[in-house]
């Protein structure tokens, strides 16, 4: 169909359906158009009334001119019914809106000067339905004809059910049961309700019964451009200042309500404000720099308007506005600069630790940051480190203190120079750190005198003879410089080396010098002089001795034994190591040699401090002596001994000395023990030996073997060898090494019975048991009935009374004797513990034969060992150690 025939035709539609009103438009209108709708063509041309109405299509495939002309922007296909809609915004806030249904040509009737197609029969299954959210006008709104092909043969009548109908939201849709009109009853929000699925049935009117199966119909709702797009997120950015241009400060996101994927939700984004600072990419939102000169101390926070347009910003299109906030972030683009051109201060010498000086400073960067925070730097006139400045964490201020004394009189001014600079670098400045002159004028006091150096070294051979000049030690007065009225005096001297002459502090030796003492370290002698001037004022100087080393000591060799093992084969060796306190050359290497060489012994030089000691010759086991001459590497020696004790060691250790070293608190215990039975065994005999408590009457059997005689004396008595004690009774060719037993024997009478009656007086009368410290308990169990016949015959001990009667005499004896120590004890238990000390064993004097008995004790089993500690238990155990011990 050509064209310009189509448009004349709908130009003539128009006129019909129209309706002309002062600013108005038709509310709906129909066009034919042909299935492919080229680019440019002309499709309707919307009657304006003679208004100024801005116009926009909600199809981006069309737009519409000024003049209401709706063109193709682009191909077009219309295989069916096409809606869109056509807003029209007017001033002052008027709007109105306009559908525009698209017919394809073959849905129109060739010839009919009509503008709208007559309904045909529709088939039961139609295609979806639509109407437009928000529709305006008179309500209800005939949708579309819904008819059934069994309307044919029965005579029907139809429902509806579901959403919008009879469930939420309830009433929108209505049927006409008997024409099938579907019809909506209000506007509805396509956000809301983008489409509805209901269902129609179809019933016979006679009979109630379904002529057809249910029809499911869909009515979309066709989106109106009814929501503007809204902002999301937040709208705050930073970006440090300074920054090139093209840098990101953010992007902005938004979005719309409307239907996805059309221009109504197209957005796009634009600047209102600030795009002399920063732009806005239309398509994203991403707000970048576009200048270099961003300074956070001219301006912080800089406010730009963004909007936003839906229709890809077309005009007609909805818009929203925000402002967002743009903050710059610090860079440290600016030093610290001084308030001043320079400072001065004042100290007075001799003071330190003390502030002198505060040195304010501004920065423009931001506070209590890095950029900010100040540091500051003496770069001049600190060489000997007499300064020191800190930074006060409260102002940001530079503290300048004087750490070590000053002197006046050889500085009086200091100039200092200081630089401050921040604790970051700068950057994005050609600016650099500032610095600042200070001067410190240093005041004069009354000081004391000075040293003409803080410390003065010596050098003092040892052995240096007393009175010798070692030299002058002196001070100034710092003012004056003279020494005039100056004292000196010591104030250290460890060993008393040195004399001070307090008017010319000349420095004597006082005493012998000598580098071996404990008082020199590595060589060096200290002492601490004072010089005091008239005014009492004091100064402090410290003197270096050098002790120089002189060849005073010999090597000396070790005083201790050396153990030679004896070899199997050949003969054994010793290492000899001396010592010499001198230092080199007065002492090692050392020069070993025999000065008398009898052939048993050779010695040779084993490194500079040692020689081997060889045996030569077949030597007895035991302690030998030999002489070793060593000298040192100036020839001062002298001969000295060595003591070597030749041995057959066992795994390396000699036998007698492993037996020594092993010996320890439970050995000498369990040696003490049967000591101590033994002392007091014989305290007991010089008990009855010496009392005199009681007078016994004793008889005399003869010869009784010097061990008791008749005597008034009521004094202890003379002292008798304690070797001459021997058993009662016994003759002394009987006497077998002091023992009873082997006494009792040998004289015939306990004869030749068994082992048994032996053994009765070995664990009987003659055991150790009976021997202990209290005297109570000899009281108690050694009565007089132990010394009587019941002690040989009875209780089973195996004694006949045959062996008695043979020595009625030694019976007697015995019995005399038990009395006597029965007597004895009971006086001992009633006396205090002074008249022990009294009652203990004397050596006496025997003037017959000497005693064949031995040793009364086991005392005689000690050999040689050394008991010397039994001088310290005490005077009671001095006489009766000195009788057990061999001499």
């Amino acid at each position: 169909m050509n064209m310009a025939w189509v448009l004349i035709f709908n130009i003539c539609l128009l006129l019909i359906v129209s309706r002309v009103d002062s600013c108005s438009i038709p509310q709906s209108l129909y066009v034919s158009v042909p299935k492919q709708i080229p680019v440019g063509s002309t499709i309707a041309i919307v009657p304006l009334a003679n208004c100024d109405l801005h116009l926009s299509v909600s199809d981006p495939n069309f737009a519409i001119a000024a003049n209401g002309e709706l063109v193709s922007v682009r191909p077009v296909s219309v295989p069916s019914t096409r809606t869109l809609y056509v807003g029209a915004y007017g001033k002052p806030g008027w709007e109105g809106d306009m559908e525009v249904h698209l017919l394809p040509i073959s849905a129109h009737k060739k010839g009919s000067n009509q503008g709208l197609l007559k309904r045909t029969k529709r088939r039961w299954s139609p295609p979806p339905f639509n109407i437009l959210e928000n529709a305006k006008g008179l309500f209800p709104q005939d949708i579309e004809v819904i008819v059934s092909d069994s309307a044919a043969k029965y005579d029907v009548y139809y429902t509806l059910s579901g959403p919008g109908y009879n469930e939420h939201p309830v009433g929108v849709f209505s049927l006409d049961s008997e024409s099938g009109m579907l019809k909506v009853n209000k506007p509805v929000d396509r956000e809301e309700f983008p489409k509805f699925v209901m269902t129609v049935r179809v019933y016979d009117k006679r009979t109630n019964l379904e002529t057809d199966l249910p029809l499911p119909i869909t009515v979309s709702v066709d989106d109106m451009n009814d929501n503007a797009p809204t902002f999301q997120g937040s709208l705050q950015f930073t970006v440090p200042e300074q920054s090139k241009a093209g840098t990101k400060v953010g992007q902005v996101s938004a979005t719309d309500r409307d239907q996805p994927k059309t221009s109504h939700v197209k957005i796009r984004y634009s600047l209102l404000t600030g795009s002399d600072l920063f732009a806005i990419d239309p398509a994203t939102g991403v707000i970048t720099t576009v200048t270099n000169t961003l300074d956070r101390e001219v301006k912080d926070k800089h406010m730009v308007t963004v909007q936003i347009t839906d229709l890809d910003g077309a005009p007609g299109g909805l818009f929203n506005t925000g402002t967002a906030t743009i903050t710059l972030s610090d860079i440290n683009d600016n030093p610290p600069t001084f308030t001043k051109t320079s400072y001065a201060a004042s100290v007075m010498e001799n003071e330190h630790e003390k502030l002198i000086l505060r040195i304010p400073v501004e920065d423009k960067d931001e506070i209590n940051t890095p950029n900010w925070i100040s540091k500051f730097v003496i770069t001049k006139g600190n060489e000997n480190g007499n300064f020191r400045i800190d930074r006060d964490p409260k102002t940001n201020e530079g503290l300048l203190y004087v750490v070590k004394p000053l002197d006046h009189e050889k500085n009086p001014n200091v100039k200092l120079e200081i630089m401050a600079r921040n604790e970051a670098d700068l950057t994005g400045t050609t600016s650099q750190w500032l610095s600042i002159p200070v001067d410190v004028a240093v005041g004069d006091t009354d000081e004391g005198p000075e040293f003409t150096a803080p410390t003065i070294r010596f050098t003092v051979k040892e052995n240096t003879p007393n009175g010798t000049l070692i030299g002058r030690y002196t001070a100034v007065d710092p003012e004056t410089k003279s020494s005039d009225g100056i004292k000196y005096y010591k104030v250290t001297d460890p060993a008393s080396w040195i004399n001070v002459d307090k008017n010319t502090g000349e420095l004597r030796v006082a005493n012998t010098i000598d580098k071996e003492s404990h008082f020199v370290q590595d060589g060096i002698y200290n002492i601490t002089m004072r010089a005091v001037d008239a005014s009492t004022k004091t100064g402090t100087g410290t003197v270096i001795i050098q002790v120089e080393d002189v060849n005073d000591n010999v090597p000396e060799l070790p005083t201790g034994e050396l153990l030679l093992c004896e070899k199997e084969e050949g003969f054994g060796s010793v290492l000899v190591v001396a010592e010499d306190k001198d230092d080199s050359p007065f002492s090692a290497p050392f020069s070993f040699s025999l000065p008398e060489n009898d052939g048993k012994w050779s010695v040779t030089r084993f490194n500079d401090t040692a020689a081997t000691l060889q045996q030569m010759k077949a030597l007895h086991t035991g302690p030998h002596k030999v002489q070793v001459e060593v000298r040192d590497l100036q020839g001062n020696g002298k001969i000295q001994t060595v003591e070597v004790r030749i041995c057959q060691c066992r795994n390396g250790v000699c036998p007698a000395k492993l037996k020594s070293a092993s010996l320890g608190p439970l050995g000498i215990l369990a040696l003490l023990l049967p000591l101590f039975l033994l002392l007091l065994l014989f305290a007991l005999l010089a008990l009855f030996c010496v009392t005199k408590s009681e007078k016994v009457h004793m008889d005399d059997f003869g010869d009784s073997g010097g061990i008791l005689l008749k005597s008034n004396t009521e004094a202890p008595g003379e002292e008798v060898d304690s070797s001459l004690l021997t058993a009662p009774g016994l003759g002394v060719d009987q006497a077998v090494k002091g023992s009873v037993k082997g006494s009792m024997v040998n004289a015939g009478w306990l004869g030749n019975k068994s082992s048994s009656t032996i053994g009765a007086l070995d664990g009987g009368a003659f055991k150790s048991n009976v021997i202990t410290t209290e005297s109570q308990y000899y009281d108690n169990q050694y009565g007089t009935q132990r010394y009587d016949e019941s002690l040989l015959l009875g209780n089973g001990m195996g004694f006949d009374s045959r062996y008695l009667v043979q020595d009625s005499a030694l019976l007697h004896t015995w019995q005399t004797n038990g009395r006597y120590l029965d007597q004895k004890l009971h006086y001992l238990g009633t006396e205090g513990d002074g008249r022990y000390a009294d009652d203990v064993i004397h050596t006496y004097g025997f003037e017959g034969v000497g005693s064949t008995a031995g040793s009364v004790g086991c005392c005689s089993d000690f050999g040689d060992d050394n008991l010397d500690f039994l001088n310290t238990l005490g005077p009671k155990f001095k006489t009766l150690a000195d009788i057990c011990t061999k001499k």
